[in-house]
């Protein structure tokens, strides 16, 4: 659902990017609070995560494919800020050295495919563990329903941001109807993909996930016919901890890159959900050309490689490499600004006392 320049006029596209300026300043402040020690190199991973699995276009209908937003899974993994930031640094890598998504359809984006779809989902998510049973399996389904609702909810944004800034004259209800239509269709793969991952990492580390804090249930004992809470476990020692994290995010690492280094030669090869309505409906007619179209990695292939396959793989490993370190950088940035603050209200309390 990447939009390209020219199909959102500029004083929308403006808009668009203010809003999604706003929003991630919001969400650096917020992903203080998300983020630690051992949570900041997750949140790069899921970044990186979400890059490798958008290289994976699957077929939905009619010559159409389909790919991951990740909004859901990133806000229920990392939060719903840091989920923000995650999908803002792919956006930002896939327009700047992939001409994925265009340049100054670059807050439309952010505002579509990382905002929209984060808060709904996220907010679903919520709403819905609140109700269900507390258990990995509610959890799970959750994640499903939450990511299934958040990519039709993200057409619906992009088909009001075309009503009000459209360049080209054609009807609203068409887009809507269109838009809607196969992004339904695209959210039954979303929902798989966020469902399985967020249940296979709820499986082994639990304490990871963001969305499963403080949603297990207590152990309860019978006692003479009366359930009761069990006494509190004692607390993991911190040294396993440390070393499952490491063997975690290795596990992911390596899974981001087989998937765009490898997998991803198998993607289907065609157009998305928008190309393809765009396409259908005429909305391309006034698609400008990207202003990244010479990167050496434009179209995700390394310039000058013949082979498709080596080309796409390499390009692949590069876009998750360099998401990764941008990423993982940003939140440690995010995590050094938590200890600052910390630290100066540990003092400020401090000196607070000394003056009683």
């Amino acid at each position: 659902m990447h939009v390209p320049d020219g199909f959102i006029n500029a004083p929308v596209s403006a808009v668009a990017g203010v809003v999604a300026a706003g929003a991630v300043a919001v969400s650096l402040k917020g992903a203080r609070r998300e983020l630690d020690e051992k949570t900041a190199p997750l949140a790069g991973l899921v970044a990186a995560f979400i890059f490798a699995v958008q290289m994976l276009n699957f077929p939905v209908a009619a010559g159409t494919s389909g790919h991951l937003l990740g909004g859901a899974l990133a806000a229920i993994l990392v939060g719903p800020y840091t989920g923000i930031l995650c999908v803002s640094v792919v956006l930002l890598m896939q327009g700047i050295l992939f001409a994925d998504g265009g340049l100054t359809a670059l807050g439309v984006n952010i505002l579509d495919m990382g905002i929209v779809t984060t808060v709904v989902a996220y907010a679903l998510f919520r709403g819905l563990v609140g109700l269900l049973p507390r258990t990995r399996r509610s959890m799970t389904a959750a994640s499903f329903v939450a990511a299934l609702v958040s990519v039709p909810a993200a057409a619906c944004a992009f088909t009001l941001m075309y009503w009000i800034g459209g360049t080209t004259d054609i009807p609203i209800g068409k887009v809507f109807t269109a838009m809607v239509g196969v992004h339904v269709l695209i959210g039954i793969g979303e929902a798989a993909i966020t469902a399985l991952t967020v249940g296979a990492v709820i499986a082994v580390r639990p304490d990871l996930v963001h969305g499963a804090r403080g949603l297990t249930a207590p152990l309860k004992l019978r006692i003479d016919g009366e359930l009761v809470d069990a006494p509190a476990r004692e607390p993991v020692a911190a040294a396993p901890a440390a070393r499952s994290n490491r063997g975690l995010w290795a596990t992911g690492l390596v899974t981001a890159l087989v998937l765009a280094g490898f997998v991803s030669f198998y993607a289907s090869a065609n157009p998305d959900g928008l190309e393809k309505v765009a396409a259908d409906q005429g909305i391309d007619k006034k698609a400008e050309e990207h202003a990244a179209k010479d990167s050496p990695l434009a179209d995700y292939g390394v310039k000058d490689i013949s082979d498709a396959r080596i080309s796409g793989g390499l390009a692949g490993v590069i876009g998750v490499g360099a998401t990764l370190v941008v990423g993982s950088g940003a939140f440690y940035v995010v995590t050094r600004r938590r200890r600052a603050d910390s630290s100066a209200s540990g003092s400020g309390t401090t000196r607070s006392d000394e003056k009683v």
